[in-house]
Order: C-alpha cells, then structure tokens, then sequence
C-alpha cells in the first residue's frame, strides 16, 4: 500500500490559471522521507523552517536584484549545502564503509538544454558550484565528470577544497552505524561508541531521503534546476542516484517546467521522473500541477517514494510528495514573503 499524494495548501499559489504571470518565483526542497511528526518538536522544525527560508531569501535576493535564474538557484542550493540539517555538503549520509560521496547536477531551459554534473565527490565543499563551472566552462565538452578528474577538474578551477572531514556530523555518524548494527554489519570496535550515543537528541531528527533542490524562473522566462544530495544512508561505494543524472533527478525546459526530485533514487532513474513531468505538458498539455501530481501517483503504483518541485516559465508550481513529509518552500518577487512546510495541513 502506498499513502495518499500529500500537498500542502501553501504549495499552490492563489491563482491557478497559467495565463496569470506571477512573475520570478524560486521553489525549492530539502529532502522527503521518514520524517515523524511525534519524534520532530516544533522547535526542531522551526530550525529547519528557518534554514529553509534563508536559503530561499538568498535566491531570492538575487531575482530581486535583476539576476538570473541561474544564479539564484546555485545560491540557494549552497545555502542548503552548507546546512548540516540536510542531506548534502556539510551533512550529508555515509556510504557503508563509512565515506562521503556527493553528487549535484544543474541545467538551464533554454534550447539547447545546457547542463552539468559531477558525482562520487569527496573533497569538493559544494558540489553544485562544480556543476555550475562544468556547465559554464567554454573548454569543456562534457556534461558530467565523476570520481577523481572531477576533483582534479575542481582543484583547477580553484573551487573550494576541503578535508573529508568536513561533511561528517554527529547524527549522520549515528544514523551511519545504527543502519549498520540493524543489519548485523557494524564492527565490534565501534558498537561502543554507538552504545554511547544512544541516548543522544540527535535521535529525534528527521532521516529525509535525501536531496535539496531549487527551481527559479527569473523576469527574462528563463527556468533553471539544481540539485545536490550526499545519496541515501548506507549506500553502496560508488552507488550513483538519480541527482546527476539529467531527467532522473533534474530537468528544465523554458517551454515545459524545471523539475527537482527527492527520494529512493533508483526509482527516479527507472522512471525519468524529472523529464516525466515536463513530458506530461508537452505531449498531454497538462498544467505543471497535474503533470507533478500524475507523475508521483505513477510514482507510488510502482513502488517508489519521494516528492518532487516544479515550476513552469509563469510562476505556476507544484510540490507533491508521497512520503510522511517533505522539507519545501518557495518565494515570489511579487510578494517577498518566504513559505515553508514540512508536513500536510491539518
């Protein structure tokens, strides 16, 4: 059995008629999944409402100013990024030996569908600054760069290097071992150290499947997607997700919509979720609310969890998700005020 779509009132805007042009609009998402309600106080929420806000302010303080697309989505994501509340940069999960390995992926709607990836990063700060120089790097004929001549690629870029050290956190750590010790494969010299952190409050926080995301449309028409995750918890090493992969966990077309997808990656890759959604409005004419919610119910029959953001070159958007909550929000330049949610309305 699969739950109900769940949408938040706030995730629609007041008019839903597409000839209504709301104007430059950023929308983004910080993970869906496993996120109980009963074990998340509403203190705890309002910091991740709060981070998500910030981001969402940052993004748009750069439509507000002129800019693109482009730009505001790269500064919201590196906000979320280096948020240790998310699962991606600074905080992301462990692979299961016990690494950090990163990817991000971003495109732009015009034509020729320009886009950059990177993936299996371990020492790059933020992955979607290397996505965002791939794409823009007139020298480079690729798309998406892996593993270590990524790195190599970003260390001649001058892009921010850090120790691997630097993505570890303490709750990612536990959830990292707990993982390990349900599945009878954690080793005996560090079962202590998770009998010692058992009672930590870290246990209250959310586990989201991971992924951030944000989509924009700036005041040319111009959508942009970007994405970045650190995967999802115990992984395989050198296990590949969706959020690298063009119209698996990333898609924009100015003609169609921007997509962001979060949740069980293996599912968004066999199912093109991303593009899925733009291919609804294109090929059925469906609204971007019908083609996101089509796109998640489809999701849920075969056995797939997640949500998704997306947004078309009007200002209209969608956030549906069929998991118990969804870290998402968004912004209008017509407004300046800031929404996020992390449940369904009461």
């Amino acid at each position: 059995e699969h739950q109900d779509i769940i949408a938040s009132k706030a995730d629609m805007p007041k008019e839903t008629d597409e000839r209504i042009n709301h104007g430059p609009t950023l929308v983004i998402h910080g993970g869906a999944g496993v996120i109980d309600r009963a074990n998340f106080p509403e203190s705890k929420q309002k910091e991740y409402l709060d981070a998500l806000k910030e981001s969402l302010l940052v993004g748009y303080e750069v439509l507000r100013k002129g800019g693109s697309s482009f730009d505001a989505v790269v500064a919201s994501v590196i906000v979320m990024e280096d948020c240790p509340f998310f699962n991606a940069g600074k905080g992301s999960v462990f692979t299961i030996s016990g690494k950090n390995e990163l990817e991000a992926s971003i495109m732009h709607g015009v034509d020729s569908h320009p886009a950059g990836a990177c993936t299996l990063l371990k020492t790059v700060k933020n992955p979607i600054i290397l996505a965002k120089t791939l794409l823009q790097d007139p020298e480079n004929p690729h798309v998406f760069l892996g593993g270590i001549e990524a790195e190599n690629y970003a260390k001649s870029k001058g892009l921010e290097m850090v120790d691997p050290g630097y993505f570890w956190t303490k709750h990612r750590w536990k959830q990292h071992l707990d993982g390990l010790e349900k599945k009878d494969l954690i080793p005996e010299n560090l079962r202590m150290l998770n009998n010692l952190d058992a009672g930590d409050s870290s246990d209250n926080d959310p586990n989201p499947i991971g992924t951030v995301g944000a989509v924009a449309v700036d005041i040319d028409g111009i959508i942009s997607t970007a994405t970045s995750t650190g995967g999802f918890n115990n992984k395989k090493d050198g296990r590949i997700g969706d959020t690298p992969l063009i119209a698996c966990g990333t898609w924009a077309d100015n003609e169609t919509c921007g997509v962001s997808g979060t949740g069980n990656g293996e599912f968004f890759i066999r199912h093109s979720v991303a593009y899925d959604v733009a291919a609804r409005m294109k090929y059925l004419e469906e609204s971007v609310q019908d083609a996101a919610s089509n796109v998640i119910e489809h999701l849920s029959k075969v056995g797939g969890i997640g949500g998704v953001i997306a947004l078309d070159k009007y200002g209209n958007f969608a956030m549906p998700f069929n998991t118990e909550g969804m870290f998402r929000g968004y912004i209008r330049i017509s407004e300046g005020i800031p929404y996020a949610n992390v449940f369904k309305d009461e």
